[in-house]
């Protein structure tokens, strides 16, 4: 049984991004999973300064210690003007500042959803190629297109081929676990 924090990239309060991972989250079974809600997760912007005079913020800290603790992570970006939201680039930016390779030997789902076509696909990737050099290991990764059209909160996603390559990736992302 492995150890999975799950949670998304997003610090908003009806985040469809977070709704995929509470989805995501209920399918799996046989490992100990927590799932954080970011919306409730404040971190000052990150500067050089601020780390000198202040050092790492205690919410930081919090999360460091979760992240550690973990096997593995379940995560979904979300995006802003075709990259990261400042929100996450910039917890990013304070996690390596305080541990230079804070995801080593974790697995990693990665997954993004928007509104839109592209499916967050521009914060993905950066994401995707940002977590390897900070130890993790993207083992498995899906994208979910057109929230709103493909997703249902009591049924989870209802397109049919898209529910098979979520349920693929997955299975996976567990079976590597």
């Amino acid at each position: 049984m492995s150890s999975i924090l799950a949670f998304a990239g997003s610090n908003s309060a009806s985040s469809i991004n977070f709704k995929l991972v509470r989805y995501t989250s209920s399918l799996i079974q046989g490992h100990e999973l927590e799932i954080m809600n970011m919306a409730s997760e404040t971190f000052p912007m990150y500067s050089e300064d601020r780390e000198k005079q202040l050092g790492f913020p205690e919410a930081l800290v919090k999360f460091q210690k979760k992240i550690e603790k973990v096997d593995a992570i379940l995560i979904s970006v979300n995006e802003h003007n075709g990259g990261p939201s400042a929100y996450f680039k910039n917890l990013l930016d304070w996690m390596s500042r305080s541990n230079r390779n804070y995801l080593e030997n974790t697995k990693i789902f990665l997954m993004s959803t928007s509104p839109g076509q592209r499916a967050a696909i521009g914060a993905h990737e950066y994401i995707k190629n940002t977590l390897p050099r900070v130890g993790g290991e993207v083992s498995a990764t899906f994208s979910l297109p057109s929230f709103n059209t493909n997703f249902e909160e009591t049924q989870g996603i209802v397109d049919e081929q898209l529910k098979l390559a979520h349920k693929v990736a997955l299975d996976s992302f567990l079976q590597q676990l």
